[in-house]
């Protein structure tokens, strides 16, 4: 019985986020396991509306923030060897990894 690892990936920088993915694509095709992804999943966007004074004097104007939280899904076989390596991948701060097995 095969056993997959469902690796979930999140960063609000997109860049850094598909360098990972592309270094556990490229482990994962070295080793020859199946893989299946990235998936991009949906974007999840944070809006934050603020008054642009403080105090409440002048005019209502308003500043909108935004974070965006970009996601990635991948799917591999979690062969012992393979699942070594993509541990000791260098990751940024910035990008959040979740292994799961399932």
């Amino acid at each position: 019985m095969v056993r997959k690892a469902r690796i979930r990936l999140a960063s609000t920088d997109y860049k850094k986020l598909e360098e990972v993915c592309q270094e556990i694509k490229a482990v994962a095709e070295k080793a020859g396991v199946k893989i299946v992804g990235p998936v991009s999943l949906p974007t999840k966007r944070l809006r934050v509306p603020v008054r642009r004074s403080p105090c409440g004097e002048g005019s209502k104007t308003w500043d909108r923030w935004e974070l965006r939280i970009h996601k990635r899904l991948i799917d591999i076989d979690a062969e012992e060897r393979v699942m070594r390596r993509i541990m000791r991948i260098g990751v940024p701060e910035e990008v959040q990894v979740n292994i799961e097995l399932l």
